[in-house]
């Protein structure tokens, strides 16, 4: 947008701030920039206001341009269906019109007297990578005949540090055979993630399997490349499973979170009518998109107590092997990803620009 000749009030980057100590320590300069931008807002009226996501922020953002006339749409739906539907008031009387990335979230909000429109997810309009395998393997000094297998822990180190350990235990219980890929995202040093696999391997491998050979664990930078090679993957809850249902690839979601997190959550999190979600045996909720964008559990999910390797490893051997499970998912993930494409043949970018020059040239009230 910079490029194109917006004017930037506040560099997003430069407030994008993680972890409590370290937020608590910039308040003070992220809310001089929040006020400044507010400033600039009243100061400047523009046409029209477009949110993209971050709710915390945006809902007061909103707030603001209700009182000063200003239309606003919103694109990337805050996850209003799942809790805190309290908020959803906010949306009925500060946001003329939500853009939505799943199709559920237009009926959730058409349901509720909000003007939402289902514009298709970002990521369905990627094409596929286009590496070769041998090309990949020379690359990563991978062994073409073998399967590869995908690791995604997340993006964060805390995250990974609750997810990873029990992949790289399933990693050294499975049998010899296949080699793995580790996607390290921009978010993590990559040096640091090398140590923390060496040490947890081999701690893992001396307690498992000693007389053997370490499994092989190459760190990749691509996600989406890792997954479109991997014959399965384990795949943290999260954005990641989107992608591993776009891109196809076969895979068990996995997540770890405290106790006290899981409890509270189990408490609050409640979904619509819209999301057909049963619980499971254990009496939880699915919490994989794939799954809620399905209706059904389409792929296993291994939460908290249940995300062990004696539970993980049967379930991707199943995906490994020419199975009926394996045919099952892969023809499960292509009609769930039939329906995250954008309808008549556009963009979600270009849907949501038609519907800002629908907004800007809409008759007033």
């Amino acid at each position: 947008m910079e490029a194109a000749g917006q004017r930037r009030v506040i560099r997003a980057e430069d407030v994008a701030v993680m972890g409590i100590t370290e937020i608590l320590r910039h308040i003070p300069h992220i809310y001089a920039s929040y006020r400044k931008l507010v400033a600039a807002i009243k100061a400047e009226r523009p046409a029209a206001a477009i949110l993209i996501d971050f709710p915390d922020v945006n809902f007061r953002l909103a707030k603001h341009c209700k009182r000063l006339g200003i239309p606003v749409l919103w694109f990337v739906s805050p996850q209003l269906w799942a809790w805190k539907r309290r908020r959803l008031r906010w949306v009925q009387q500060r946001v003329d019109r939500m853009l939505v990335i799943f199709p559920f979230e237009a009926q959730f909000y058409r349901a509720r007297n909000v003007d939402a429109e289902f514009v298709g997810h970002p990521l369905a309009s990627l094409p596929l990578p286009t590496s070769p395998r041998s090309e990949y393997a020379s690359r990563y000094d991978l062994d073409p005949t073998m399967p590869w297998i995908a690791l995604l822990p997340g993006s964060r180190w805390k995250e990974i540090r609750l997810n990873l350990p029990e992949m790289l235990d399933t990693a050294v219980r499975l049998p010899d055979g296949a080699e793995y890929l580790l996607p390290v995202a921009t978010t993590i040093d990559r040096e640091q993630l090398q140590h923390m696999v060496t040490d947890q391997l081999e701690s893992r491998h001396k307690e498992v399997r000693p007389s053997l050979s370490l499994p092989t664990i190459r760190l990749v930078p691509d996600a989406r490349e890792a997954l479109h090679h991997a014959r399965a993957s384990l795949v943290a809850s999260g954005t990641a499973t989107v992608q591993a249902l776009l891109i196809g690839n076969p895979f068990v979601v996995v997540y770890r979170v405290s106790p006290t997190t899981f409890a509270l959550a189990k408490l609050l999190v409640a979904y619509p009518r819209e999301i057909p979600a049963p619980k499971d045996d254990h009496g939880n909720l699915p919490i994989a998109m794939v799954n809620l964008i399905a209706g059904r559990r389409i792929v296993p999910e291994f939460i908290n107590q249940h995300f062990n390797s004696a539970n993980v490893a049967p379930a991707l051997t199943l995906l490994l092997a020419d199975s009926p499970r394996r045919a099952a998912m892969l023809a499960d993930l292509a009609q769930a990803r039939a329906t995250l494409l954008p309808p008549a043949n556009s963009t979600p970018i270009e849907r949501v620009a038609d519907a800002v020059d629908q907004l800007l040239n809409r008759p007033s009230k």
